[in-house]
């Protein structure tokens, strides 16, 4: 009878050469690629940017699905309960990822069930004014705040999104408390905001890049690590001295958990090609976005550091999707 240890190894090597095997046919037939939201959003329009080159790459057709609802989770859970074989995978952003399993109750566990492929992109966040506010500076805002609790009010395109979040954690890291107003969307808290119903927003670069550079709103600070090249005057939260006000959208591919190594380095690798692109790079720059791939256990890491930065502002404050 054959000894636990070497039956144990006989095993580990057969998953090894099935790996093997999979990654060398793959693919085979066509590739599903979830989008987790609605046609026509950034997470869509980035897929569409990258999918006629993966399918090149691959030799196979890349199919797109938007399976839009809940912040992303429905999507993600098409994706993280399909077969892991490579033939379905996801393209997501931060949400159903990093926030979303503090709010509410997900019918999947992103430690467990997720395998981060690549991450393919972000999009700065940003901190506006509106003209009426009066604020010209991060400093103006936060002098005027902290001796006015209460008076400055933030719109956000809904309780629980990043743009909610990114003005709990300023009223964290700055000691103030700015009032959180919901709204259906970005784009009717920007038009409440221009007509000085509300005097902030913290939303992603690309909602008001329009506006800032048509001095419609007063760019305060870019909420990201580095400067936006499409602001590059607008300086970092970091360089006005709030190193932890940091809130961004990324976006990446995910596999379901078991997908084989091979596959997932197979996946990784043309989608890093494909963000070499000049084409390509020319329609994430048209979203305000910049190409950041990297490797699955990099982004795995980003994830997770992510979670804990998001629950602490969660627990903190008590966010919660509405």
């Amino acid at each position: 009878m054959m000894k636990p240890s070497l039956a144990w190894l006989s095993f580990a090597l057969g998953l090894v050469a099935a790996s093997a095997a999979a990654a060398q046919d793959y693919p085979a037939r066509a590739v599903r690629l979830i989008v987790p939201f609605a046609p026509g959003g950034p997470a869509d329009m980035l897929a569409r940017a990258i999918a006629p080159s993966l399918s090149v790459a691959l030799r196979q057709p890349i199919t797109i699905e938007n399976k839009g609802g809940a912040g992303g989770a429905i999507g993600v859970d098409t994706v993280l309960k399909s077969p892991a074989d490579g033939y379905t995978i996801g393209l997501t952003g931060p949400g159903a990822l990093v926030s979303l399993p503090f709010m509410t109750n997900l019918p999947y566990n992103v430690e467990r069930d997720v395998a981060p492929i690549v991450r393919v992109a972000t999009v700065s966040g940003v901190i506006v004014a509106g003209p009426k506010s009066g604020f010209k500076s991060l400093a103006d805002l936060v002098a005027y705040a902290r001796t006015r609790p209460g008076q400055v009010h933030f719109g956000s395109a809904g309780s629980g999104t990043t743009t909610h979040l990114a003005g709990e954690l300023l009223n964290m890291e700055a000691g103030i408390k700015l009032v959180h107003v919901p709204y259906r969307g970005a784009a009717p808290a920007l038009a409440d905001m221009l007509g000085g119903h509300v005097q902030l927003m913290l939303p992603d670069l690309p909602a008001v890049l329009e506006q800032i550079r048509a001095g419609a709103v007063n760019g305060l600070a870019i909420t990201s690590p580095n400067r936006s090249p499409f602001v590059p005057d607008l300086p970092t939260t970091t360089e006005l001295g709030f190193p932890q006000v940091i809130s961004y959208s990324w976006y990446g591919l995910i596999a379901p958990a078991g997908t084989p190594a091979a596959v997932r380095a197979r996946i990784q690798a043309v989608t890093m090609e494909a963000l070499a692109s000049p084409d390509v790079l020319a329609q994430i720059a048209t979203l305000g976005g910049t190409p950041t791939p990297g490797t699955g256990e990099e982004f795995a890491s980003s994830i997770s550091s992510e979670q804990k930065k998001w629950k602490r502002v969660i627990d903190a404050t008590g966010a919660k999707i509405e």
